[in-house]
């Protein structure tokens, strides 16, 4: 009942109203921009090539290219739950957030490791993929994560140490070819900058 009752006192008055209103416009039109900016839609799918919405990720992306698993498997195969569509599509949500948070504040470090959770989900993934070998023939699908970082058996990649993104940094691959996003900046934006910066270039000399 005081939600109701606050909720009315602010719009007690016509003007209170409109100002109300112009708030509640400022904020879904910020919220649809940043919805769109972000490219959100891409991240319902399992396309790989959504991941280099964030650039910092173009090394990965290029080197998962060129590995076997390239051929067989998507990004979202080895990186997000498959136990349920309820707990993929969390982790999903919670991991990107993560991401974007640590990618906009720059927080990022120059080699990329996954965290706790991430990893213990990557090797569920690993031996949910290769179930024959790991639980029948050498039987390291026997452990978790978990357990081999408490020292009771090998994590999948302290073997497989460049599968499938190799010696990887941000700086490892340059020249990579990776489907990078168009741009949303408008083409005035562009115009005023790049007079901009000749005209910096022409001062300068």
């Amino acid at each position: 009942m005081e939600i109701r009752e606050n909720f009315a006192s602010i719009l007690s008055s016509p003007k209170r109203k409109i100002i109300a209103f112009i708030v509640g416009g400022i904020i879904c039109g910020l919220g649809a921009y940043s919805a769109y900016a972000s490219r959100f839609g891409s991240y319902l799918s399992d396309d790989p090539a959504t991941c280099t919405n964030c650039h910092i990720m173009a090394p990965y992306y290029a080197t998962w290219t060129h590995s076997s698993h390239g051929r067989n498997t998507t990004c979202n195969d080895c990186h997000v739950p498959h136990d349920n569509a309820a707990r993929k599509w969390l982790f999903k949500g919670m991991d990107g957030m993560r991401h974007a948070a640590v990618f906009t504040m720059r927080g990022e470090h120059q080699v990329i490791q996954a965290v706790d959770e991430s990893a213990s989900i990557i090797m569920n993934n690993c031996i949910r993929c290769h179930e024959q070998l790991n639980t029948e023939f050498v039987k390291t699908g026997k452990i978790s994560y978990m357990m081999a970082k408490a020292g009771a058996g090998k994590a999948c990649w302290d073997c497989h140490r460049e599968v499938p993104h190799g010696k990887n940094s941000l700086s490892s691959t340059p020249n990579n070819l990776v489907p990078y996003p168009k741009t949303i900046v408008p083409d005035w934006i562009k115009k005023i900058t790049n007079s901009k910066e000749n005209n910096n270039n022409i001062t300068n000399k």
